[in-house]
């Protein structure tokens, strides 16, 4: 695998049809993957800190899968107090079922079934926000994401997402070979990897969608926490 380009190749995920008995498996080990490996904790760091002093927020995540991350953010207001409601949104009817039965959840939430592209919200949410979403797609559909994100939001948008480097590659190849019972995870994981960024491609993506004011940090393990605040 070369990567020192972004590769485009499908993911698995990403195919039509797949019994929901493995799109269920996938998600539960991305879960377990995410809490191992930090993912849960880089979501809540970019949630906070666009959060500032409100004790009411309106939270949505894209492409939210089976609902972990926002469950995270919901325990995390739980404890402070913080009334949260959150939106999920995924064009997955299969990942919107599991969010809905998913029992870490217990916070007030609507979920969508949906491309969110089409989404036209009565009232834009505070934050909104992506994991592990954005390698999915080119950079021109970026691009048009990063702005939708901007449009759509109050308080700005945060986007954990993966970091395209060499040890990241070989090491979740190696680790879900090992320990992974998911066909998917196996073929997608390090394949997520391949499809991911640098920071220098990240800079160029911001500056072609015309939003100067994000700050790119590098998190643990192998990730970017991108964060864009309105003035």
């Amino acid at each position: 695998m070369n990567l020192q380009q972004r590769s485009y190749k499908k993911e698995l995920l990403d195919g039509d049809n797949i019994p929901f008995a493995d799109l269920k498996r996938n998600m539960r080990e991305l879960n377990t993957i995410n809490t191992l490996l930090g993912g849960h904790a880089i979501t809540l760091k970019g949630f906070t800190q666009l959060l500032g002093s409100r004790k009411y927020i309106t939270v949505c995540e894209i492409g939210c899968g089976g609902g972990d991350n926002l469950a995270a953010i919901t325990k995390w207001c739980k404890r402070r107090k913080i009334q949260v409601h959150c939106i999920g949104i995924d064009i997955n009817a299969g990942c919107i079922d599991t969010a809905i039965s998913n029992k870490q959840f217990t916070g007030k939430a609507e979920w969508i079934i949906s491309d969110y592209r089409n989404i036209k919200f009565a009232e834009k949410p505070d934050i909104i926000f992506s994991s592990l979403f954005c390698h999915h797609f080119t950079d021109a559909e970026l691009v048009d994401q990063l702005c939708w994100m901007a449009d759509n939001s109050n308080a700005g948008f945060f986007i954990n997402d993966l970091q395209r480097h060499w040890l990241a590659y070989h090491s979740i190849k190696l680790l879900t070979s090992l320990f992974s019972s998911s066909y998917l995870v196996k073929n997608d994981a390090p394949l997520s990897v391949a499809r991911g960024f640098n920071k220098t491609e990240w800079l160029s993506l911001f500056e072609k969608a015309y939003a100067q004011s994000c700050t790119i940090s590098w998190q643990w393990a192998f990730r970017f926490l991108i964060i864009y605040r309105h003035d």
